[in-house]
């Protein structure tokens, strides 16, 4: 079988390789603990359900334009004015099949080959990998300083003529930082002088704590939505707990969506018209959900950030947002254990059927991501698990469930 040289080289997606590694132990009834997985664990929206319910019972179950429903369009609009303080038109939005998607498709539009893009780790899994799919060079900014928070000197020094565009996520996946006031109008400044377009993931935008609330990008640039370097992807998956429904959206000028359109139009053709109504029920409805959910991970946060600080022999930093927290596990090297973060993360699985993520999947080597969105019962008993798995001093076996584990390192 020949398989071309492209295909070969685009990494297999780590988080959803452990989350399903993480079913089939459930399947044979093992008490595993996921601490991997970026999803929240309440059900879908009640407007969601009702808004998807009435399309379905409609029967008017069809293609719909590529560029998304004129209707939830118009619910984004709305979103864009509560949220950002931005007028946009409809013309400005295109809806896609979940967040992804719609990165592949800026990235699909604007590169050509052996253009860069920066990437600020610690980033998401899949910027790179979806940059080689579109035939660029990601190229990976890493603070000095060994924090998770970027520095412009740092980008500055990144940039060369071939650098076409930066990814921007904040609040971060995976450490939960959130990027401060000062950075945002820095590159939003850097980026419409230096005409590098700006790739603002905000799917986490309203998940932060402490009460601090997000200054959008917008508001550090003078320039109108169609000659500006700035534009915002966002979606449902994460503020409404809708993952699985797969919508999400780019606002950006109009000529750009134009090509976006094209692309989707070749490819998908459309998203589901029943998965457009949930988004736009979503939209609509009470949105004390965003809020009710905001807290928990909130608490949650703040539960495993005790837990961690305790653990002796790690490093870890509070989380501004998000559900995810990102310990540093270099210096954690029990009986000859590699500081590999690959081989630690299956060595916890095994040890103690605990899923984490390994850091050096978001540039991070020698990390684990663990996410904070499931019950708080969980919370502690996958650290404590990991205590027992890693701590010397801990009692040689522990039981988890009706089953013994015993702490031999082979």
């Amino acid at each position: 079988m020949s398989i071309s040289r492209l295909a070969r080289s685009i990494a297999e997606s780590p988080t959803l390789a452990l989350n399903e590694e993480a079913r089939l132990l459930r399947e044979r009834g093992e008490p595993v603990i996921n601490m991997g997985i970026g999803e929240p664990k309440n059900k879908a929206p009640i407007a969601a359900i009702l808004s998807s319910s009435a399309r379905l019972t409609s029967g008017e179950v069809k293609y719909t334009p590529p560029d998304g429903t004129p209707s939830l369009k118009k619910a984004i609009i709305h979103y864009m004015e509560e949220n950002y303080d931005k007028a946009v038109a409809p013309e400005n939005v295109i809806i896609s099949a979940g967040a992804k998607q719609s990165i592949f498709n800026i990235l699909f539009s604007i590169l050509n080959p052996q253009d860069e893009v920066i990437l600020l780790a610690p980033y998401w899994v899949s910027y790179p990998e979806i940059v080689k799919m579109c035939y660029g060079i990601p190229v990976i900014v890493t603070p000095e300083d060994g924090g998770f928070h970027p520095r412009m000197e740092e980008i500055e020094r990144a940039v060369s003529s071939y650098t076409k565009a930066i990814i921007v996520n904040s609040p971060n996946n995976p450490s939960g930082e959130v990027y401060s006031d000062d950075f945002i109008a820095a590159i939003v400044d850097f980026c419409e002088r230096k005409k590098i377009y700006l790739i603002l993931d905000d799917i986490y935008h309203k998940l932060v704590f402490d009460g601090r609330r997000l200054i959008p990008a917008y508001r550090f640039t003078s320039a109108d939505l169609e000659s500006s370097m700035v534009m915002v992807v966002n979606g449902v998956s994460k503020l409404y707990g809708m993952t699985g429904f797969r919508i999400g959206w780019v606002v950006a000028p109009r000529k750009l969506v134009e090509v976006m359109t094209n692309v989707q139009a070749q490819t998908t053709s459309c998203t589901s018209v029943v998965l457009q109504a949930a988004a736009e029920g979503a939209l609509l409805g009470m949105q004390s959900i965003v809020e009710d959910m905001r807290m928990t991970f909130e608490n949650n946060r703040n539960v495993i950030y005790q837990e961690l600080s305790a653990f002796n022999g790690i490093r870890v930093n509070k989380p501004a947002g998000t559900f995810y927290i990102l310990p540093d596990f270099r210096a954690y090297c029990p009986s000859g254990l590699a500081r590999d973060s690959v081989e630690l993360s299956q060595f916890l699985l095994k040890k103690a059927l605990v899923v984490t993520v390994p850091g050096v999947e978001f540039g991070m080597e020698g990390y684990l991501r663990l996410s904070y969105a499931g019950r708080i019962k969980d919370i502690l008993t996958g650290v404590e698990r990991i205590k027992w798995a890693l701590d010397p001093g801990s009692p040689n076996e522990i039981y988890i469930g009706d089953r013994k584990f015993i702490r031999d390192w082979s």
